[in-house]
């Protein structure tokens, strides 16, 4: 196989949905008042795991592309303080930042002149291939999540 369509192929895993229901619909499915409740035995609300997802992806990317990255705090950079968002203007807001940070990811990987396996810092072996395979692997895990999230609701039933 060329790397162009290892790219590709990658590319399309980084948007989701090859093996599942897709972030993007889910997010349709989800009305603003049910974002921050947590349903009965679930330690967590669509929005936080949503946030957590968009905070890991940014994290990652910055990881990628900056000359001087700045590592967060684990765990709490990583989670929301609260359960739902304080306004529809703030999840718009979330929505757009993890999709746009979703593309550029997406362009880095189908640029001719990225390398894969180029390691990204000098003190660490990571290449550009185990931080796409990071991203693909988070978001799927918690795509999962998200889908449990709204069948607990009761907003989804396939």
């Amino acid at each position: 196989m060329r790397d162009i369509e290892i790219k590709k192929q990658l590319a399309r895993h980084i948007a989701g949905g090859e093996a599942f229901l897709t972030v993007d619909e889910m997010l349709k499915e989800i009305p603003f008042s049910q974002l921050g409740i947590r349903p009965k035995e679930l330690p967590y609300s669509f929005y936080e795991l949503f946030y957590h997802m968009q905070f890991a992806q940014k994290d990652i990317l910055e990881y990628c592309i900056a000359t001087k990255y700045q590592p967060h705090k684990w765990p709490q950079d990583y989670w929301p303080l609260k359960s739902a968002p304080a306004s529809t203007k703030e999840w718009e807001d979330l929505v757009l930042s993890f999709k746009s940070e979703r593309e550029r990811f997406q362009k880095l990987v189908l640029d001719p002149e990225t390398m894969l396996t180029k390691k990204l810092k000098k003190d660490t072996d990571h290449t550009l291939m185990r931080e796409i395979l990071l991203v693909i692997e988070h978001n799927a895990y918690h795509t999962g999540q998200l889908l449990i999230v709204l069948r607990s609701l009761g907003l989804h039933h396939s």
